[in-house]
Formats: structure tokens, C-alpha cells, sequence
């Protein structure tokens, strides 16, 4: 049946996801792209509405989430026009943290850590009143986030490379290894240079080597694990200073983001902030709950459950 299913969409700096959703809550189409963030990606235009091709006859109502949404005027009012035009259906626009945070605590109160791309923090109080933490971007912020990790693990790299740093506990090896590069300084340095100018978006391919520095950590690597340690330290000020702000400091705590997956930065976050409550939905669930509430559909803990299990279903995290 046309015109009756919801569409979500979670815009982040690396990718971006599309769901449609039929009104029992199964998946009818999945679409996923490269990143949306008006910021730092030049074809947002393009990304957003290729995901949208098609969709319109079957969308009764929309919610997206869109990172740098309610960040700059000009931007945000890009983003507005570029989604009214590609759905003309009855559709909200919020911060892609902001829908995070709503699918983490199911509308409720919290905190939400993301820790993806970039960094930032969303929480909303027992009154609904809401703020936010970090987000500022690459350039000065985004602390914690896998861009930053990343970025300080091939600076490190490049000291150890050239002597500027000793390198004694085998980091250099460890990381050509990772990337599948030579071992040795004179190969390492030329496969550095090599990738540095092969790059297309240096943001999201920086980020992207933390996955593999996660791993490092985990298997031991000092350097590794001493960075992801100084991300907890920064990312737990994010939690701090949310709990601060809406006076409300044991305000529980979630987490979104390919980052948060490290078991070492959840574990050092942890120690200073508390256990975390797991996310009651992924990201785009909170862009789910919103379009169907918009929609008019029951949003109760049947219709949370099924949806949970389709995403599981889906792989979507």
C-alpha cells in the first residue's frame, strides 16, 4: 500500500542509513550511503537525495536525523530545504545525536555519548529540557572521537619514523603491520606518504583507522591503548559537563558511535562516569519512534520490540 510506511534516515560524517518501515514495524527497504555532514562532505546534496529517490509515493511521514543539523543557521536551513524538496510528506529534522539519543532511552531521560567520526554528547533531563556537549568539529574539538584518535596515532607514526620519538615498545611495526605496510622505517615512510596522497575525504579515512588501533589496544599495544585512554578522559568530561548543566548528576548514560565499540574506551569511560545503560534502539531508531509518532502509530513496547529485532535482523547497530 502506498503512503503508508515511515522513512528514517541517520546522517553521520562517514555514512548515512535510509529505512523504510511498514507500520508493524518490519523493514521494507534499507539504503545506505557515504556521509551527509554539510560540514566536511561536499556532496551532501547528492547523498541525501539519491537515498530518497523513489521513496516519496510510499512515505506517509519522515524523520531525519542529519549531523550539523541546528549547528549553523545557513547549513541547517540548507538542510531543510534540500529534505522539503526530496519529501514532500509531513517529515521533523533533528541533530543525528539528538535521534540517537531518543532511540538510546526511548524518548526517555539520559545521556548519550557518540564517539563516531567526530565526538559530541546530547541529554535530556527528567523535565525534557535538553543540551548538548563537543560537536564543535575537527578543526577544534570533536576530542575522543575516531578522527582524533587516528590522527594522534599517525603523528606518533610520523615521529617515531623520522626519530623524533624512540619508538621501544614496536608501535611502528604494529601499525604497518595493521595497514599492510613494510615493517621497516625506510618502506613504512614511503607506504605513509603514499596513502597520505592517495587520500579522497582525509576525515573519514583517518577516522577509519581506529577500528584497527582498537584492536592494537586490546592486544596490548601501549601506545594504542594509552590513546584510547586519554579518549576516555575526554569523553567522559562530555558526560560530566551534560550532568552539570541539566543539575542532574546521576543522569544515566548510553553510547553510540564505531568508536564506543572499543571495550577499552567503554571501560575507562566507565570508571569515571559509571556503567552505562545499553542503548535501547541503534542511532536510527530515535529517527524511527520520532516518524512514526509522526505518523500517528502506536510507538508502544510491542512495536519497540519487533523494531529492535528487524534492525538486529538487519545487522543495523
Amino acid at each position: 500500500m502506498r503512503n503508508n510506511d515511515i522513512v528514517a534516515i541517520d546522517g553521520g560524517g562517514t555514512k548515512t542509513l535510509l529505512l523504510r518501515v511498514r507500520p508493524d514495524a518490519s523493514l521494507a527497504d534499507i539504503r545506505k550511503a557515504g556521509g551527509s555532514n554539510p560540514f566536511d562532505v561536499p556532496e551532501w546534496r547528492s547523498v541525501i537525495t539519491g537515498l530518497l529517490e523513489g521513496q516519496q509515493p510510499y512515505i506517509r511521514a519522515a524523520a531525519f536525523g542529519m549531523a550539523g543539523f541546528g549547528e549553523s543557521g545557513r547549513l541547517s536551513r540548507e538542510l531543510a530545504q534540500t529534505l522539503g524538496a526530496a519529501c514532500p510528506a509531513p517529515h521533523v529534522i533533528h541533530n543525528d545525536v539528538d535521534m540517537a539519543c531518543r532511540g538510546a532511552f526511548l524518548n526517555g531521560p539520559g545521556v548519550l555519548l557518540l564517539s563516531g567520526t567526530g565526538s559530541m554528547a546530547w541529554g535530556q533531563d527528567e523535565q525534557g529540557r535538553t543540551a548538548r556537549v563537543g560537536g564543535w568539529g575537527s578543526l577544534f574539538g570533536d576530542e575522543g572521537s575516531a578522527y582524533w584518535i587516528g590522527r594522534l596515532a599517525l603523528a606518533h607514526l610520523a615521529q617515531v619514523l623520522d626519530g623524533r620519538l624512540p619508538d621501544e615498545t614496536g608501535f611502528q611495526a604494529r601499525f604497518a603491520r595493521m595497514q599492510g605496510w613494510p615493517e621497516e622505517t625506510t618502506g613504512c615512510t614511503s607506504a605513509l606518504q603514499e596513502w597520505y596522497a592517495g587520500l579522497h575525504e582525509a576525515r573519514p579515512a583517518v577516522a577509519a583507522l581506529t577500528a584497527g588501533l582498537g584492536r592494537l589496544a586490546e592486544q596490548g599495544c601501549v601506545v594504542s591503548h594509552d590513546l584510547f585512554a586519554q579518549a576516555a578522559e575526554h569523553l567522559a568530561r562530555h558526560v560530566h559537563a551534560l550532568r552539570h548543566r541539566l543539575g542532574a548528576p546521576h543522569l544515566a548514560w548510553s553510547y553510540a558511535g564505531g568508536t564506543m565499540r572499543s571495550p577499552v574506551l567503554r571501560e575507562r569511560i566507565t570508571q569515571q562516569c559509571g556503567v552505562p545503560v545499553a542503548p535501547g534502539l541503534p542511532p536510527i531508531g530515535g529517527a524511527v519512534l520520532v516518524a512514526a509518532q509522526l505518523a500517528g502509530w502506536v510507538t508502544d513496547s510491542a512495536f519497540v520490540a519487533r523494531l529492535g529485532e528487524a534492525l538486529e535482523a538487519a545487522g543495523i547497530s
